[in-house]
């Protein structure tokens, strides 16, 4: 009778050996989907952030021309002066 108490402690063993093996794995899985998604958000905050730098450098450009604009009416007396 001990020896089928041993057999059946050893039986429940490699059971949980199994379970932990697979949620080892499992783990494994998610570890490497967890990097593919923070790698990929990585490179969307880069695009975002070359965006808004690339806006910047439109606003700046605009406000150039527009003082430029203004330069002009001046000068060609079609603004009022400034007061």
């Amino acid at each position: 009778m001990n020896a089928d108490v041993e057999n059946l402690v050893f039986e429940q063993l490699r059971a949980i050996r199994g379970k932990v093996d697979k949620i080892d794995n499992d783990l494994v899985d998610l570890r490497q989907r967890v990097s593919s998604i923070e790698h990929t958000l990585a490179a969307i905050q880069q695009l975002l952030a070359n965006q808004q730098g690339d806006l910047a450098l439109v606003h700046q450009r605009l406000d150039r021309q527009g003082e430029r604009l203004d330069r002009i009416e001046r000068r060609l007396e079609l603004a009022d002066a400034p007061a």
